[in-house]
């Protein structure tokens, strides 16, 4: 896959900035949110294998954490500020 930069042209001068797409992806809100729920899905993986003694997988774990911790965990997000 190609790799795509932005470039942006200052008002205030000639000169040219390049802005990584991947910094714009990283910067934004939806990802960190994304990266948020993934770590503690990840964290999930982990208790829960480590309760049964082998790895339940990431798919397992998945399901089981957003039917039992996602609903709370989201609203948590909502009332603590980042």
């Amino acid at each position: 896959m190609g790799r795509y930069v932005l470039t942006v042209r200052l008002m205030s001068s000639d000169t040219i900035k390049p802005i990584d797409d991947n910094d714009l992806l990283k910067s934004s809100s939806l990802y960190r949110e994304f990266q948020a729920e993934r770590e503690e899905i990840l964290r999930h993986k982990w208790l829960e294998s480590e309760k049964v003694g082998y790895d339940i997988g990431f798919e397992r774990a998945l399901t089981d954490w957003i039917i039992k911790h996602r609903s709370k965990w989201r609203k948590s997000r909502q009332t603590t500020p980042p």
